[in-house]
């Protein structure tokens, strides 16, 4: 099983980080390569801004990261110019996110008649999302991209004002000297705990564990499968689906115990037609464990600092709104600090108004994904039945309530638009105090 927790947030004292780091200096240094960090890195570079995008792993191509994205990702890929290439690349395109028993379905998450060029969602894998994204930035002159950049401290003044940070890479230590420092850098983000953010969590009831099993071209779509007490997710990758399957909180150890043939087992009762190919999962290393939960900071920012996407804000894998909410983030960041940064000229209120724009937003959509978790959970008793939850068939005889929710899942809570970037000529980042 991948591990996905990470336990190195402990506070790093600057002057004892070790030997004197070679420094750097950039208008932004964005920490985290992932699509929030990629896509933010590049709209500061259309406009001329010096930004440092750190990433501390040597590539982009990880297992079990999000792949699906919403309308809302599209948009704002079109609005850059990207779609077209984007959707190129594209497994899937999936108008609705159905729920299924062996005995109905009832379609969910229906975004084909949402007012967008892209009324669909689709899976491009992440890493050839990112490659397009960077591939893009590399073309504007201020933008510098590190790979296996492990960042170890931040670097303050003494009013604790953030400046920088050190990290360190293949061939040694490094200090970027810098206006902002941006944290991008997911659900356990190093840069929160450096900086003494502490979230506030709520914990999920259920698990998923993820994995993969063989897809043929005759297979029924996609969606959610309920029945035995439980549900399962496929997503479809192509030559295969992921899987996502629920678990009690807590109940990966008890699986464990009992083995995989009652995983097998299990997925056969929930998806029938799978029952044939759950043979594929033959170790436990095939397997991906993600302990589910929300939580948010109740202040995305210190002087100097500002965090977006998950590391503000941990969503809930319902919905596969993770990306478009963190980029729907990294939009407005650029929105509203592109020019501050331009002009040397960052100040806190403006790092308090990108969490004021888009607080809200994220809110709504973590109560919207709250209340779906619950339908959800009231499997056990529908499944038995071979019902579709009552709250997914509420949906479907009151349609406005099913628009309203494949809005808030599809394009977010308002629309994001970018400011049209400036064309800047080439120039050297501001000089950073200190």
């Amino acid at each position: 099983m991948s591990d996905r927790t990470d336990h190195s947030n402990a506070p790093v004292d600057v002057d004892q980080a070790g030997p004197a780091a070679a420094v750097e200096r950039a208008d932004c240094c964005v920490v985290g390569g992932g699509p929030a960090g990629a896509v933010l890195a590049l709209l500061l570079a259309r406009q001329g801004v010096a930004v440092a995008l750190l990433e501390a792993h040597g590539d982009f191509d990880r297992d079990f990261r999000g792949d699906g994205l919403q309308p809302a990702v599209l948009d704002l890929l079109g609005q850059l110019g990207l779609a077209d290439r984007l959707l190129a690349l594209a497994l899937a395109r999936i108008p609705a996110f159905p729920i299924r028993t062996p005995s109905e379905t009832v379609p969910f998450q229906d975004v084909s008649r949402l007012r967008t060029p892209y009324p669909f969602m689709t899976i491009v894998p992440q890493v050839r999302f990112l490659d397009l994204v960077v591939a893009e930035a590399r073309r504007c002159p201020t933008f510098r991209l590190v790979m296996g950049a492990r960042v170890e401290a931040l670097v303050q003044d003494g009013d604790g004002h953030v400046r920088g940070v050190r990290y360190r890479a293949r061939d040694g230590r490094h200090e970027v000297r810098t206006q902002l420092v941006v944290g991008t850098d997911g659900r356990f983000s190093r840069l929160r705990g450096l900086a003494g953010l502490e979230p506030v969590r709520t914990a999920s009831p259920v698990d998923l564990l993820w994995f993969r099993l063989p897809r043929r071209e005759t297979d029924p779509a996609g969606g959610a499968y309920v029945g035995d007490g439980g549900w399962v997710a496929l997503q479809d990758r192509g030559a295969h689906w992921q899987v996502g399957y629920a678990l009690a909180k807590g109940g990966y150890a008890r699986l464990r115990t009992q083995g995989l043939e009652a995983l097998r087992r299990s997925v056969a009762l929930r998806v029938p037609w799978l029952a044939g190919r759950t043979d594929a999962l033959r170790e436990w290393t095939q397997t991906s464990l993600l302990a589910v939960e929300t939580c948010r900071l109740r202040r995305w920012y210190r002087p100097g600092l500002l965090l977006l996407g998950d590391a503000a804000h941990t969503m809930s894998p319902v919905g596969g709104v993770g990306i478009s909410v963190a980029l729907q983030d990294a939009a407005v960041a650029s929105n509203v600090l592109g020019p501050r940064l331009r002009a040397g000229r960052v100040r806190v209120a403006d790092l308090a108004a990108v969490q004021r724009r888009r607080e809200w937003p994220v809110r709504v959509v973590q109560a919207y994904q709250g209340l779906v978790q619950g339908w959800m959970l009231s499997t056990r008793r529908g499944a038995a039945a071979g019902r579709v939850p009552l709250g997914f068939r509420i949906l479907t005889r009151l349609p406005f309530l099913g628009d309203l929710g494949a809005r808030i899942f599809g394009l977010g809570v308002w629309p994001v638009r970018l400011r049209p970037a400036p064309t800047p000529a080439a120039r050297a980042p501001l000089p950073v105090p200190g």
